[in-house]
């Protein structure tokens, strides 16, 4: 069984690289929380950890959709950017044309 690389995973996701023929975070977050809900605690240990591990996968959650929006956010910003870029590089060229 592979290990799966949250850190190369957000990176991929927050770049824009994640592949559209695999599973996105959510799908995986998602499965993770299917085989932890499955789970079945043996000691009161065992249930304090799977409770720890539902915790963290919803902090990882608020996380990613915090991740998200900032992504949304940065990219609406770069948009805006290049346009006044845009608008900027016309202005100079009509300057230079007079």
């Amino acid at each position: 069984m592979s290990k799966f690389d949250f850190y190369k995973t957000t990176k991929r996701f927050i770049l824009g690289e994640s592949s559209p023929k695999g599973p996105s975070i959510h799908g995986y977050l998602q499965s993770l929380e299917e085989t932890i809900t499955k789970l079945v605690p043996r000691s009161k240990t065992d249930g304090r950890r799977l409770e720890m591990a539902m915790e963290a996968l919803r902090g990882v959650r608020r996380h990613c959709r915090r991740l998200q929006h900032e992504n949304i956010t940065l990219r609406e910003e770069k948009e805006r950017l290049e346009e006044q870029l845009k608008i900027l590089e016309e202005s100079k060229t009509d300057k230079e044309d007079l």
